[in-house]
C-alpha cells in the first residue's frame, strides 16, 4: 500500500515498481541518485537559461546594428524583447524548446520522486536542488537578474 503521509524508513518505491529499496545500502544509493538528479536539474536549467540569453543577445545584436542609444548600460526588461529576428522556427528556438522539454521532464520526475512521501527522498531532492543552485545558478555573472520568464515556482 502506498503511503499518503511522510514516513521515515528504508523501504521505498521511487518512480517505478522496479526501483524499490529493501536494505540500507540500496536506500542510501537511491538517495544519492535523487540528490545527483536534482543537481543535474539545476545544471540543465542553468544551461538552458544561458543558451536562451545567448540567443536573445544574438537576436538583439542582429536586429540593431548600433548601440543601445540610451546609455543605460544595455539593461533592458525581458518583457520588452522583440520577438522579431531569427524567424519563428529558427534552430536556436527549436533547441531551446527541446532543452525546456527535457528540463520539464526532469522536474516532473523529481516531483514524482518526492510523492513517494519518504522523508529521506524529500530531503535528498531539496538538498540536491539547493546544492545545484549554489554551484550552477548563484554565480556572480548577473544571470539571476536577467531571467524572469520561468512560471515554475520551484525553479
Amino acid at each position: 500500500m502506498m503511503h499518503m503521509t511522510f514516513y521515515w524508513g528504508k523501504r521505498v518505491t521511487i518512480l517505478f515498481d522496479s526501483w524499490k529499496t529493501d536494505s540500507w545500502i540500496g536506500y542510501i544509493i537511491s538517495l544519492l541518485a535523487c540528490l545527483l538528479f536534482s543537481v543535474f536539474y539545476q545544471y540543465m536549467e542553468d544551461r538552458r537559461l544561458k543558451f536562451k540569453l545567448l540567443s536573445l543577445n544574438d537576436t538583439k545584436n542582429s536586429s540593431s546594428s548600433g548601440g543601445d542609444g540610451g546609455g543605460g548600460g544595455g539593461v533592458t526588461s525581458p518583457l520588452l524583447y522583440s520577438k522579431s529576428g531569427g524567424g519563428k522556427w529558427s534552430a536556436s528556438r527549436f533547441a531551446g524548446a527541446i532543452m525546456f522539454g527535457v528540463n520539464s521532464a526532469i522536474g516532473y520526475f523529481l516531483m514524482l520522486a518526492i510523492m513517494s512521501f519518504n522523508g529521506g527522498v524529500f530531503i535528498a531532492v531539496v538538498l540536491g536542488l539547493a546544492v545545484g543552485y549554489l554551484v550552477f545558478r548563484s554565480g556572480g555573472d548577473g544571470g539571476e537578474l536577467l531571467v524572469a520568464d520561468n512560471p515554475c515556482a520551484c525553479a
